[in-house]
């Protein structure tokens, strides 16, 4: 099946030609390919999303180093294409939304950004070890990239953190991958990296546990958990706006993919022995970034704490170990990634038109700017878990599977939800109300028509998500690791 390939070439390909099309200055040329080259790709999930069947749907099988068991073994299975759809959806508004501190270099720009997107895809498509490794790294680079080269004042020390943590996380990942490949062959006397003959592998080992670990905490920075998140507020508010939409709306999704596909699937025995561990630190997570949130004047610190403690949803979803758990942490992974991402490009707007983001210089912004303002509160309403909007049947069906395992530490969860509401609404209330201050004598300007439908086309999803969400229900169970095996031998096109 070449589509499942061509979801990782088209980007590449498509920012080496951005890159090449705007050596001479340009920036329009260098975002047009890029925006064509999004749209291929969703035009590519189109026929899975109508046509796709339950398991895995596609496979995608060549050697790549067959005397060490490595294989180009890409699949798609519901879980992926949900996930590629979030990649698309948050990369569209990163590609078109101007941005104030890309003057110049629109060519390069463009081409990280789509190498960043092309480095997610092979997360979410990789059913190989090694390949999935390759493409992990592959999409570190280029984020690293962008802070450094367009990020603010701070970007050194930001990108610096982003890349250790980052790194240091995949060479655990690294190991416990040879370690498992090692065990493999004690066992089965055969190298490979394959998804489906590694998965069990470990399951009776004594040494289950400790690889496990590995894969956890690389996914656990990623996502990220307290206490790994460390990185995030200063990589979040240092980075231009376009990358900090994917480090939130997408990258930070790949760690709750990988806690999935990699800790639950290919540990099914070590993993709920640490289940009781990662549902605390994610209650931790969700009550001490909220508090933290709430303490900030930065505005896109603010956002960045409150997408830390939601993101503590996810992690009860998954470790809960049940059905209903794991639906609310995928349906909490898509609208996290909407209302973060929208409430991002608010901060973006806002300090290009202020030159601030400090909220103490806001105020009284909604008579100069209604319609934005409207949007910003239907997003602050979702961040907190408004009924109606999808991150409200994420949280309420990750509290269900929580409370089936522990009513306390459900309780516990739901009150978060109360400084949700008290940081959404007091970020409200400093920003659009209130009297104006000096900084803002001068006119904000309308907001721009792609602000304002990229923007509403987020709200849209987002209610529908709320209103209607069966339909990524039904697609966010992972297919099983050994229906892979069957799938390839039955030569599934």
């Amino acid at each position: 099946m070449l589509a499942l390939p061509a979801l990782v070439l088209i980007p590449f390909i498509g920012g080496l030609l951005a890159w090449l099309l705007g050596l001479n200055g340009g920036m329009r040329l260098p975002r047009t390919i890029s925006v064509l080259t999004v749209l291929l790709m969703g035009a590519l999930l189109i026929p899975f999303t109508l046509h796709g069947q339950q398991g895995w749907m596609a496979q995608f099988l060549i050697p790549w180093i067959p005397a060490v068991g490595i294989n180009c073994h890409l699949s798609m299975d519901g879980l992926s294409l949900i996930m590629l759809w979030l990649n698309v959806l948050i990369a569209l508004p990163c590609i078109l939304l101007p941005c104030a501190q890309v003057k110049e270099r629109g060519g390069l720009f463009q081409c990280l950004l789509l190498m960043t997107v092309a480095g997610m895809s092979g997360v979410f498509l990789a059913t190989d070890l090694m390949l999935f490794f390759f493409f992990w790294e592959m999409m570190l680079l280029p984020m690293f990239a962008l802070i450094i080269i367009w990020g603010d004042e701070n970007r050194g020390r930001a990108a610096l953190k982003f890349f250790m943590f980052t790194q240091g996380s995949g060479l655990l990942m690294m190991l416990s991958m040879i370690g498992v490949v090692l065990l493999h062959q004690h066992e089965a006397g055969v190298v490979t990296f394959d998804y489906a003959d590694l998965a069990g592998t470990a399951a009776s080992s004594r040494w289950s546990y400790v690889l496990m670990l590995g894969f956890f905490i690389a996914f656990a920075v990623k996502l990220p958990m307290v206490p790994f998140h460390a990185w995030l507020p200063d990589t979040y508010a240092s980075a231009p706006i376009p990358a900090t939409l994917l480090l939130s709306g997408v990258m930070a999704k790949t760690g709750g993919y990988g806690l999935i596909r990699f800790v639950w699937e290919l540990y099914p025995s070590a993993a709920p022995l640490i289940a009781p561990v990662a549902m605390t630190l994610g209650v931790i997570g969700l009550i001490y970034c909220a508090w933290i949130a709430f303490a900030q004047n930065d505005l896109k610190r603010l956002i960045a704490y409150s997408s830390v403690s939601h993101l503590g949803f996810i992690l009860l979803g998954i470790f809960s170990g049940t059905k209903i758990g794991l639906e609310g942490a995928v349906i909490q992974m898509v609208a996290h990634g909407l209302s973060t991402g929208a409430l991002f490009i608010i901060a973006g707007l806002l300090e290009d038109r202020l030159q601030t983001r400090d909220m103490g210089r806001m105020g009284g912004l909604w008579p100069a700017m209604p319609q934005f303002s409207g949007l910003a509160m239907l997003f602050a309403a979702a961040s907190l878990g408004l009924p109606g909007l999808g991150n409200f049947i994420g949280e309420f069906l990750t509290l269900l599977g929580t409370w089936s395992v522990s009513h306390t530490m459900a309780i516990i969860s739901a009150s978060a939800l109360i400084l949700s509401s008290v940081y959404s609404l007091t970020m409200m209330l400093r920003i659009f109300y209130g009297p104006k201050t000096s900084d803002q004598a001068r006119p904000l300007g309308p907001v721009s028509y792609r602000h304002v439908s990229l923007l509403g086309g987020a709200a849209l999803l987002l209610i529908a998500l709320g209103v209607y969400p069966q339909p990524v229900l039904d697609r966010s169970n992972p297919a099983l690791p050994e229906m892979a095996r069957i799938a390839q031998e039955q030569q599934v096109p």
